[in-house]
């Protein structure tokens, strides 16, 4: 982190964003030219260095992105279904090899053949359509199945603009201290995978004395086989906005950003959308409803990182540094972005406080477990015979939702990923012994994360699956520190000379590896490749033992 360069971006505000203009500047090219760069360097008062390593980070603004006009999902859902080299081999019918590119999970992961092209995604049968796709003359639709088994919170029919919008203009007529003692009566916990109260998150960005204040919605966690995020800010956009401009009212902020996934074009579009409709009903801007309080938004498109997931790499990201994760303390509460007291949450936590901020803290609390309450959104992949998403209430059975919620499996599977890339690898024979809760999870060595699950059938080998994650792993590794730098391309060559040739792994020496990631890794992206890593070794060795020494 360099304040000094924090300072330097801040200083023209969110209007005049460096990152917005770094992005702005790939469109044509697919990456900025150098004069592009020098101008912004000069504008900026940055060195080259800092503008070209950021922007030669990202995976739509490196110079090897130059000229990309077709992109192919590659995320775990779609590589298990086996679906992803055929979509190659049909995109090279139409264009040069160079012409295309990857991108990393598209949210698509409920029918897979997912690709990109032109700005819009497409999936399942839309293969068979790419020459009316790129003529631009045939639509991107996309349908997937969204259910419960309880209660709604996150899941309810849209009442319109003016009921949904109702409880905003009390709230803010309600003494700001008494909606932030709703919220913690709440105990909602951050859905993005730590866990965090949000209410000690707001009241700790509440108790900073500054005169601005950020709230971010985090909507760049692109864990391959999860997109309830997805599904939130193109279907139900008003609650994520809504929960940002309560958060906004508790702590004092007034600039509220969204950050979302290049990989989710349609999203920005509905989000930008939603904005306007506040716009026109005054309820963001200057003195909202004769509150005396100021909000407004600013959308930032990301442009393909994985580790912009984890808040303060966003926060770099964001100010136009390369996003490499910051050390803690401080933590972003207290110095964030532009170096201003920041509030970071994804998606689903921020679409929750609409429920809570209408039915009251102590109702949401009554929902779910003691320590993990409210109802939490599953994405089931395409190997289930009902793929979708699904709100159930935290502590309900792992065997209700994939058995009565997802109809069971299509074909045999032995594992699914739970939680993403960092997510724990659990045995079908674990099914009957875990909740969807916080808690059961850490019990049984696993982890919640987003609750996404990505089926590894019975025909798929282990070994491929470890190297797939010690892949991802190197490739999306901010590179800051070295454990996790140089440990998971070390895992990723280990796995893939045990595949190819004639070489096995030292156990005691994977193990070290494995050690050595998750105690000196920054962050989880290095600190939680073990934990599926180690899953896989527990429950799979006997598939997995003719790969070690």
């Amino acid at each position: 982190m360099s304040e000094n360069i924090s300072e330097l971006s801040g200083r023209k505000g969110l209007d005049n964003n460096l990152f917005d203009k770094l992005g702005k500047a790939s469109v044509k090219n697919g990456t900025p030219d150098k004069e592009e760069l020098q101008r912004l360097a000069n504008d900026f008062l940055m060195g080259n260095a800092i503008i070209y390593g950021a922007s030669s980070f990202y995976d739509f603004m490196k110079p090897e992105n130059k000229g990309k006009k077709a992109y192919v999902c590659n995320g775990s859902a779609c590589l298990c279904a086996g679906t992803q080299e055929l979509v190659y081999q049909k995109l090279k019918e139409q264009y040069k090899e160079e012409e295309i590119g990857h991108m990393t999970c598209l949210g698509r992961c409920h029918e897979n053949s997912a690709f990109h092209i032109a700005g819009k995604n497409y999936s399942g049968g839309e293969l068979n359509n790419l020459p009316s796709i790129i003529t631009k003359k045939h639509g991107n639709e996309d349908h997937y199945n969204v259910g419960s088994n309880g209660r709604h919170a996150l899941t309810l029919d849209y009442e319109g603009f003016e009921k949904h919008y109702a409880i905003l203009k009390e709230t803010l007529s309600t003494e700001a201290s008494n909606i932030l003692k709703e919220v913690k009566k709440s105990n909602l916990r951050g859905r993005g995978g730590a866990g965090f109260p949000i209410g000690l998150k707001l009241e700790s960005c509440r108790n900073e004395d500054s005169d601005t204040k950020f709230i971010i919605c985090n909507a760049d966690e692109g864990d391959p086989g999860a997109y309830s995020d997805r599904y939130l800010l193109e279907e139900r956009p008003h609650s994520v906005l809504f929960g940002m401009i309560v958060a906004g009212y508790v702590t004092g902020a007034n600039h509220g950003i969204l950050y979302i996934r290049a990989e989710y074009p349609e999203a920005v579009t509905t989000i930008e959308s939603a904005i306007q409709e506040l716009k026109s009903n005054n309820l963001i801007g200057k003195n909202i409803n004769g509150s005396g309080f100021n909000f407004d938004f600013k959308v930032i498109k990301a442009q393909g990182a994985y580790i912009c997931g984890e808040e303060t790499a966003l926060i770099n990201s964001i100010e136009g540094q390369r996003p490499e994760v910051r050390v803690r303390p401080p933590y972003p509460a207290q110095q964030g972005l532009f170096n201003k007291p920041t509030v970071v949450n994804n998606v689903e936590t921020l679409a929750a406080l609409h429920y809570i901020i209408n039915n009251g803290g102590e109702a949401y609390n009554k929902l779910g477990t003691e320590k993990s309450t409210g109802t939490k959104l599953v994405c089931l992949d395409s190997f289930f015979n009902k793929p979708g998403i699904y709100e159930v209430e935290m502590g309900t059975h792992l065997s209700t939702v994939v058995n009565d919620l997802g109809g069971g499996f299509k074909k045999p599977v032995k594992a699914m990923q739970i939680g993403g890339p960092l997510g724990g690898i659990v045995p079908i024979s674990k099914i009957d012994d875990l909740t969807i809760d916080f808690e059961s999870f850490a019990q049984q060595g696993f982890l919640l994360g987003h609750a996404s699950i990505v089926c590894i059938p019975e025909d798929f080998p282990m070994m491929k699956y470890i190297e797939h994650l010690f892949d991802f792993a190197q490739y999306e590794s901010c590179g800051k520190c070295f454990p996790c730098r140089l440990g998971t391309k070390r895992g990723q060559e280990m796995a893939t000379k045990a595949l190819n040739e004639n070489y096995k792994i030292d156990r005691v020496l994977l193990e070290d590896l494995l050690d050595t990631l998750e105690k000196g890794s920054l962050c989880a992206h290095g600190g939680g490749i073990p934990l599926p890593i180690n899953n896989a070794l527990q429950y799979f060795n006997e598939e997995l033992k003719q790969y070690f020494s």
